[in-house]
């Protein structure tokens, strides 16, 4: 049987919904921002550890950590790690980290974090 192309009445009913930028507080994570911050720090590391061209194992000891740890970090497997210890791993990598708190704007309900890597 052939594959049939989507016509134009079958996206009539489809809602799209505008994303809040963060996947995990669209799928309902309470612990969305922590999740958000783990990630977007473990793509830092990881882009670090691709463009050093580190194996796992040579990450892994300028890091402190076995070689199964950045094979976790590798594939985003990041419930073992806080995000303190993902900075730590940045500095290792000679990288350095600036925190910088400052007063909401009025029109948001509630403070975040948010990691930029340059």
């Amino acid at each position: 049987m052939a594959n049939r192309s989507p016509s134009p009445s079958d996206h009539a009913e489809e809602k799209i919904t505008l994303g809040t930028g963060n996947v995990f507080a669209d799928l309902g994570y309470a612990d969305a921002e922590q999740r958000q911050t783990k990630l977007r720090l473990a793509y830092a590391i990881n882009e670090i550890i691709a463009s050093k061209r580190l194996s796992q194992a040579d990450a892994g000891a300028r890091l402190g950590v076995g070689q199964p740890k950045i094979s976790a970090l590798a594939h985003y497997k990041l419930e073992g790690f806080s995000v303190e210890r993902l900075m730590t791993f940045l500095t290792a990598l000679d990288r350095d980290i600036e925190i910088t708190i400052k007063k909401k704007p009025r029109a948001r309900r509630s403070g975040r974090v948010t990691v930029i890597a340059a």
